[in-house]
């Protein structure tokens, strides 16, 4: 048996194997990923799209904000062009190569037919030696040696043997390992230039390319802000627990993203020194002369005024400011998230005593407030009205009259054609369907919320210090399905009809009126529209004692089809499980009429309550896989008509729960970021220590549009825990533990509404 070696690849064919094989992994999904593609829109959502010129301007600024796209598309092109080429160069030439000894066969070689004479095989080997010869005009060194060994395969007997044996007449080869590499990179005169290359690639470029990266990587959290802004937010915050619209405000412009020295984009221009002035003198109640580190340095200052000539709808110089205000708009929303981070995280150190001061809710609502604002250019005081294409300050007039008070979207949505056409009379035909396209592609969301106690023996039932889940169902539709009457174009169509004469066009039409009257009158105003009820104050007390402040839980987010329960229908006589089985929650009377039952029924109620268990916790369980599935969140939603932002805007949401008597929040804010159709959350937080009835509120709260806001307000009615057994194992207090708890007690997070009727 022969021995082993390795060596080198000397004719080159096992190198371009290897290059083949490398090459053809690469192009094959840089091809698909990376070749330049046209979208193709869709015909009805473009049909769709705001023509008013402030959108058609948004459109020409993103074209010319990428100049080099065209051109980078090309490089990509020829690239992967040049690519495809030298593959099939590859594979030619890797189909050109010939193994002297693979497939071996000495009749083909001479050229005569299995079984051939001695003769034969002599008269053939000498008629093509003369002409394959080295000596030869025509000769061929390679292909002399394989007649050669071809013929002394069927004359040599030791040979022959070895062809049939082994296949090849110098009897058995060493094993050999090639190395898919050439044979030139181990020559001596080469070894300085293969060193040299290896020192380049493994000593200086891949090491200075892995410490850029991780240098400038280690800047930035996770929403790809500076760390320094990030700190920046947590130290006001915390200095600043009840903060207003203006200062945060305030200290958005002065993230560290806006200043030359942190940020390289940022563009200083010696035009500064006289346009920032006279902008700081057209802008009132800037707060220009704070003192406080970093809200008075230059770029602060710059950043502000830009974000607050944005805010009012101020014209800026157009190769200067107004390039400088893109740039800070653009980056705002990603900010803002992160200042909502920063206050959530502060809230929950509060809750854990490790700083001495809570946040409230207005703090955290104040910075959400910031990101709609950005979005649509104007202030939060301003009317809704204003975020419609071609509606101005002066034409809010045409809103207000005698018989309505037209102050929202949705108001303005609820009005009949006719109504809406009087009030948008000083809009012509091209305009009136402009706004109606926006106004119909708006959000319309059917917000549920849904509580129960998923590991307790009743989930229907909340007790003192239980973990409450709350599920909210939120479901998106345009609030085109809220108009009451037909566009111009149907209206048009249906004229037509009417003017052609009855019949079965005739018909149809009522049929399609009728159909919309009844949709109208049996829509249900949302939420927020509905007037809150003055609370009696003939309420019975239920509980005395002051209450334990409560630590939020983490924010679980699942999506799974919308709930339809309701928390406020708590008179149901039966209530049906997701597997399809029955629960009683009647009255007393009803629960004396149940007694009368047999005791079989008693006892099957009692095992299904046991399997009821078992099938709620099964589908927790689920729920927590669903949600470790799902973190890795999508981030389209619904484009945003937004014509003062500079970039496209999906709308995402913000959903919590929080006591606005004791200006709390209890959840971390769920971001919502993939709410197409339909979307499901659960928010958990700890009931309070002492029975009673609170009242909560669940909000959402829209990062995109003003005026969409919503709040449902939750009652939250607290049992008494069951005594614990006195064979049940205890933990053993401390007594800094119980000291804490004694401190603990002195303070509330929830109030009651009886202790609300006191005060």
């Amino acid at each position: 048996m022969g021995g082993q070696k390795f060596e080198y690849d000397e004719s080159g064919s096992t190198f371009f194997y290897f290059v083949l094989s490398f090459l053809a992994l690469i192009l094959v999904p840089a091809t698909f990923y990376y070749w330049p593609r046209k979208r193709k829109e869709d015909p009805v959502k473009q049909a769709e799209r705001c023509q008013c010129p402030n959108c058609i301007k948004k459109q020409q600024i993103i074209e010319q904000s990428q100049p080099y796209k065209s051109l980078k598309n090309l490089f990509i092109k020829l690239a992967i062009i040049s690519g495809w080429v030298l593959l099939g160069f590859l594979a030619y030439k890797v189909s050109q190569f010939d193994y002297e000894m693979s497939n071996f066969d000495p009749y083909d070689i001479l050229g005569l037919p299995p079984g051939a004479t001695q003769a034969e095989i002599k008269r053939s080997y000498r008629k093509q030696s003369l002409i394959l010869h080295p000596d030869k005009e025509t000769g061929d060194e390679k292909a002399f040696m394989r007649l050669t060994k071809a013929y002394q395969a069927l004359t040599d007997e030791e040979a022959r043997r070895n062809w049939e044996k082994y296949g090849n007449p110098d009897g058995p080869g060493a094993m050999s390992f090639g190395i898919a590499l050439p044979s030139w990179i181990v020559e001596k005169e080469n070894s300085v230039w293969v060193l040299g290359l290896y020192a380049l690639v493994f000593m200086i470029a891949l090491p200075t390319a892995v410490g850029t990266w991780w240098y400038r990587s280690i800047r930035y959290s996770g929403e790809q802000v500076l760390l320094d802004t990030t700190q920046m937010y947590f130290y006001f915050c915390h200095k600043t627990p009840s903060m207003p619209l203006k200062r945060a405000l305030m200290i958005l412009a002065a993230s560290c993203e806006f200043d030359r020295r942190h940020n390289s984009e940022i563009i200083e221009r010696i035009t500064d020194n006289e346009e920032v002035p006279a902008l700081l003198r057209e802008l009132p109640n800037l707060g220009e002369k704070n003192k406080e580190q970093p809200l008075c340095r230059p770029y602060s200052i710059k950043a502000r005024a830009l974000l607050h000539a944005h805010l009012s709808r101020m014209r800026l110089p157009p190769d200067t400011l107004e390039c400088d205000r893109r740039y800070v708009v653009s980056r705002c929303p990603d900010l803002i998230v992160e200042m909502v981070n920063c206050v959530n995280q502060l809230i929950a150190l509060a809750y854990a005593r490790r700083i001495p001061r809570l946040p409230t809710i207005e703090t955290i609502e104040n910075c959400m407030k910031l990101s709609p604002m950005i979005v649509q250019g104007l202030w939060e005081y301003k009317s809704p009205l204003l975020q419609l294409p071609y509606i101005t300050e002066d034409h809010l007039k045409y809103f207000t009259n005698r018989k309505k008070h037209i102050k929202s979207l949705l108001q303005l949505a609820q009005l009949s054609g006719e109504d809406r056409r009087q009030i948008l009379r000083f809009l012509n035909d091209k305009q009136y369907e402009d706004v109606m396209k926006v106004l119909g592609n708006m959000p319309y969301i059917h917000f549920q919320v849904n509580t129960e106690v998923i590991d307790d023996e009743n989930s229907t039932v909340v007790t003192a210090g239980a973990i409450v889940t709350v599920t909210v169902s939120l479901r998106r539709t345009n609030m085109k399905e809220l108009f009451g009457d037909t566009t111009l174009k149907e209206k048009e169509t249906i004229k037509e009809n009417e003017e052609g004469g009855g019949g079965e066009n005739g018909e149809k039409v009522e049929n399609d009126k009728n159909e919309k009257n009844d949709k109208k009158d049996t829509f249900k105003r949302p939420v927020w529209m509905k007037q809150t009820r003055k609370q009696s104050k003939k309420s019975k007390k239920t509980a005395t004692n002051k209450q334990q402040p409560v630590k939020p839980a983490p924010v679980n987010t699942t999506v799974t089809p919308p709930v339809t329960n309701d928390t406020k229908k708590t008179k149901e006589p039966k209530k049906k499980d997701d597997d399809g089985e029955e629960s009683d929650f009647g009255s007393s009377d009803e629960s004396g009429s149940h007694s009368s039952c047999s005791e079989d029924e008693s006892r099957d109620k009692s095992s299904a309550a046991e399997d009821d268990d078992d099938d709620q916790w099964e589908r927790f369980q689920k729920r927590i896989l669903k949600r470790e599935r799902l973190e890795g969140r999508s981030k389209s939603s619904h484009p945003v008509h937004c014509p003062y932002f500079p970039q496209e805007k999906q709308e995402y949401w913000w959903c919590y729960i929080c006591d606005r008597k004791s200006r709390t929040l209890l959840t971390a804010p769920a971001h919502v970021t993939a709410l197409t159709e339909a979307h499901e959350l659960q928010l958990r937080f700890t009931a309070p220590r002492w029975p009673g009835l609170y009242t909560l509120a669940c909000c959402l709260r829209s990062d995109s549009y003003i005026g969409m806001d919503q709040q449902q307000d939750m009652k939250l009615d607290v049992k008494e825990a069951a005594a614990v057994p006195a064979d049940h194992p205890q933990w053993e207090l401390s007594d800094s533990d119980t000291d804490n708890n004694d401190q603990g007690d002195n303070e509330s997070e929830f109030t009651t509404d009886d202790e609300v009727e006191d005060e």
